[in-house]
């Protein structure tokens, strides 16, 4: 009998069949883990998808904001969760860079498998009105100049809005003076206030300071434009390959039956293409991705060895 179901199983396996229990997945409520506070994109990205993937599974799906430690205790509390698919994080860039930027943590890249990308923000490259500015070539001419006498604002130590910075000095071999801030808000008032001279920013936050005059859009660092800024061109149009976009995608605890991670990315891909879905993101200022786990794993690795490269040389360490 028990050659029989085995038999049965690798039937089913070979036919490209679901198995049972990834078939009845889920019979209970499933936790998203949001490593940031409440407010923010990932929160508002967090929420509407454990909507919208509760009511297509049939089962809540739970939205639980768990801050700490750079976000990275969100990515922590997943890769040690039991590996069966009811506990995911939705990780920012964070899990790409964490491996460069901290010499201990409490989980590896490896302790967490990956289930899909699912958005990304694009970010531009703002000034101050009183730099001269008008696009990256402008820039990179004052900059080599003046060595040292730019500076350029951050939303904190490690983010991309420090690391983007950092990839355009390496490329345009200029040098500026890192002011580091307690988010990303308050590095636009920065900004804004005259502080700073250049900052790269999220699209949507960045929109109405540049449509008010008060901050001046050089580039998009992107891999197209942004439609809240259609004139601004991209990085690559100026002559600079250089692409930083805030990405966000869900992964589960590594070692996790892959028919259940398949099924999760399935769904969250199928949630994505709605056009409710996609029509809230976008209003947000959030595009909707999506792609297989074999393509976000791929992604992962990318990202990893591009900002190894970007932190080593910069000599970035955590505060």
């Amino acid at each position: 009998m028990m050659l029989r179901v085995i038999a049965l199983m690798l039937l089913a396996l070979a036919a490209g069949t679901p198995p049972a229990f990834a078939q009845a997945f889920p019979t209970k409520p499933i936790r998203l883990i949001l490593p940031f506070p409440p407010g923010g994109p990932s929160d508002i990205l967090g929420r509407a998808m454990s909507q919208r993937l509760g009511e297509q599974m049939g089962q809540q799906v739970i939205a639980d904001n768990r801050p700490g430690a750079g976000g990275n205790l969100g990515l922590e509390l997943t890769a040690k969760a039991p590996p069966d698919g009811y506990t995911l994080v939705l990780s920012s860039p964070l899990i790409a860079l964490s491996p460069s930027l901290y010499s201990k943590l409490n989980y590896e890249q490896k302790d967490l498998a990956p289930v899909s990308l699912v958005a990304q923000i694009q970010n531009v490259v703002l000034v101050h009105p009183s730099v001269p500015a008008k696009n990256l070539k402008d820039l990179a001419q004052i900059a080599r100049a003046n060595p040292g006498k730019l500076n350029y604002g951050s939303g904190g130590v490690g983010t991309t809005t420090h690391l983007a910075p950092e990839l355009f000095m390496s490329m345009s071999k200029t040098k500026m003076v890192h002011v580091p801030y307690k988010g990303s808000g308050l590095a636009l008032i920065g900004l804004i206030s005259g502080q700073v001279d250049v900052l790269v920013m999220a699209v949507p936050a960045a929109e109405a300071q540049v449509k008010a005059g008060k901050a001046r859009a050089l580039a998009i660092v992107s891999d197209k434009r942004a439609s809240p800024l259609p004139n601004v061109p991209t990085a690559r149009e100026s002559g600079f390959d250089f692409v930083v976009d805030i990405w966000y995608g869900i992964l589960t605890a590594a070692g996790t039956p892959q028919p259940i991670v398949n099924r999760l990315s399935g769904e969250i891909n199928k949630a994505l293409a709605s056009p409710d879905m996609k029509e809230k993101l976008l209003t947000a200022g959030i595009q909707p991705l999506g792609n297989t786990p074999e393509q976000f794993a791929s992604f992962i690795r990318s990202e990893t060895q591009r900002f190894a490269k970007v932190i080593k040389e910069a000599g970035i360490k955590p505060e």
